[in-house]
This record gives C-alpha cells, structure tokens and sequence, in this order.
C-alpha cells in the first residue's frame, strides 16, 4: 500500500503536526508527502515528494488575514496546473490536512481522500461554534479542501471521528519551568504596535516572536525574536504564560505544558473564531482584538494564578491504527469518487450548491 500525506503549509501548526504524524504513518506503509503554500516557519526533517505553491491565506499587520494580499498571490491557473499534474493515481489513497492540491486531484481522478486535520473538526455539530454566522467562512472550510470522509483534532473530543490534539514528541520531552516572561505569538500584527502595547504593561517581560524579522531586538521590557522552532519552545517552556492567535497547536501545546493561557482570534479567520469559542468554554480568556481598552484585561491575567488543567494523551499512533484498521478498507470498499459530489454552502440548500467540476472547468478556462 502506498499513500500520500498532503500537509497544508500556511502557518506553523499543520507542519510541526506533521513532525509526529509522518514516522506514524511512515510505520504503517510507504508514505510519500506534498506540502503546498507558504508562510511557514519551521521546516520538516523528512523527504518531501512535492513542494506546491497551492493556495494559502496571508497574515496581515493588523491583526487579520490579508484580503488583498491573499488574492494578489492567490495564482488560479497555477494552482490548476498543480492539480492537474499531480500524479495522484501512483497512491492506493491520500490522507490530507487541510492541503487543497492534492484533495481536488483526488476528486478528480475519484481517489479516496481522507482528511485528517483540525478543520475537519470543526465542520462537527457539537464543536463550539461563534455567535456570528460566517458564511463564507463555512463555505471555505467545508470546500477548500473537498475530502469525503473526515476525521478531526480539537480541543476536546467532541464526538467519536474527533480525536484529541497531537502534541508533538519534541514538546512532551520539554523541561517545564517559570523563569516570569510571557510568550507571545500574534504574526497578524506589526511589530511596532506589538512593542508599543507590551511596553505599557512593564512589571514583565514580553518574548514576541514575529514573522516580520529575522534579527533579535530588545526594546525596555519587550524583546523581539524571528520565530524558529527551537527558540519558541525554549521561550514557551520556561514562560509564565502564552499570549498568542486563537489558532489550534499553539494553545493545545500551552495547555499541555500547564502555561497559563489567553487567545486573540485573528479577523476574518473563522476558524480561529471557532477554536476562541471552544477555549472559551474551557475557561481561557479570549480577547476580541489587541486594544488599549484591553491593558487591564491583560494586567489582570498577568497577576492572576488561574491556569487550566488539562491533560493530552500521547495518541498519534491510536489515530493512525483507528483510520488504517478500523477504516481505510471500509473507505476503498464503499466509497465511490462522484462527479457530482458538490460544493455546498452551510445552509445545504440544493439553490445554492456549486458544482466542483463546473468551477473547476472555469478556472481552467482563466
């Protein structure tokens, strides 16, 4: 059996996922794996079979994702020249985390597609949803990439095909202690500002670490790093607390070292609105945006004690004998890749259904 692993590669947390999944799944048979778009900070120490350009989401300065940026890179007909080139046929099937390339060539070329990702989860109905009605948001999660069968990580196991967060080995083995800085991780917000807020709260120390520089810089109680793998989880394992985007590896990992905790979601990014709703529940303050009218939210968390106990088992080698045993024969055998699966809209309205062919075929002709 031969299977491609399809890794989204926007952001830090899919990859360092992917540091635990692939020797898993590496056990079980022979893997190859694709990673497509960019943004990403830390690197895999494994082959990769395909590296894409695919289609990601940019962080902005301001505290969001970057419409304008996002579409300006957002190259179509090279995303479908990816698709198309592709040689999925070569794989028995593809376990995808939220990787778009390779999840529409499986829907073309009626291969079975396994998502296994954080998103997926959160198309479950008793995830924690926010009050808002994102629709486009929902139309994104549910479509970006299209995947038959889901199985998902979360927070908390919220129904049987959700399993609980992979934290990878490198963190488990940390040496958890307090030296008092706080570590702080918000890529969709300019440097300047994040040093100009911290610096108002100067009863502690602020190890920032940022997208946007690749040298060190101290200013008075705020010190800047360029993010690199070992250096987060030194600062993050000998930090008080973590102040950091409501996105999915970062908490679950704070939670897991015992850190206290406090999330800003990232505008126009739903699925960091649906993760802010789920640690709400679970107790950890959740801020709509980083403001001044905020300094003494912040300041009363930093003197407060309150931490989340939480405890996450080591469960990657459970995931992949629960997909491979109890599940990937049962998928082959029964699931056929339909031409006419659609892409559909939250409201699951036939009016409002897309054709996934029919978009395609228009993309082509662009």
């Amino acid at each position: 059996m031969k299977i491609l692993y399809a890794i989204q590669g926007t952001g830090n947390g899919h990859i360092s996922r992917a540091r635990d999944m692939i020797p898993a799944l590496l056990n079980r048979c022979e893997t190859d794996i694709l990673i497509s778009g960019y943004q990403a900070d830390v690197s895999l120490p494994f082959e990769i079979k395909y590296q894409y350009h695919g289609l990601s989401f940019i962080f902005g300065k301001k505290g969001g994702v970057d419409i304008w940026n996002t579409y300006v890179k957002a190259n179509i007909k090279n995303l479908v020249k990816e698709i198309k080139t592709l040689p999925i046929t070569n794989y028995d099937f593809v376990i995808n985390d939220f990787e778009p390339v390779s999840a529409w060539a499986c829907y073309l070329n009626k291969i079975p597609c396994i998502a296994l990702s954080h998103q997926a989860a959160l198309l479950d109905k008793n995830v924690p949803k926010p009050k808002s009605n994102d629709v486009f948001g929902k139309f994104i999660l549910r479509n970006y990439a299209p995947a038959l069968v889901r199985f998902g990580l979360h927070f908390s196991k919220y129904s049987k095909d959700i399993f609980t967060p992979v934290i990878r080995r490198e963190v488990r083995d940390l040496k958890k202690e307090e030296q008092g800085h706080y570590t702080v991780y918000l890529p969709s917000y300019d440097d300047q500002k994040l040093i100009e807020f911290f610096r108002k709260i100067d009863e502690v120390r602020w190890q920032v670490f940022s997208k946007h520089t690749d040298r060190i810089h101290i200013n008075k109680n705020v010190e800047i790093y360029p993010v690199t793998n070992d250096g987060f989880l030194e600062s993050m394992s000998s930090c008080t607390g973590v102040l950091c985007g409501a996105g999915f590896e970062t908490p679950a990992e704070a939670l897991f070292l015992g850190k206290k905790l406090m999330v800003i979601p990232m505008s126009n990014q739903y699925e960091q609105h649906c993760n802010a709703a789920a640690l709400e529940s679970m107790g950890v303050p959740v801020l709509k945006k980083l403001k001044e009218k905020h300094l003494d939210k912040i300041s009363d968390w930093v003197a407060s004690d309150y931490k989340i106990e939480i405890t996450y088992p080591d469960n990657t080698d459970k995931i992949v004998h629960s997909i491979f045993d109890q599940h990937v024969q049962q998928i082959i055998s029964k699931y056929k890749w339909k031409k006419d699966y659609a892409l559909t809209f939250p409201a699951g309205k036939q009016k409002d259904q897309i054709n996934l062919e029919k978009v395609y075929k228009q993309a082509t002709k662009e």
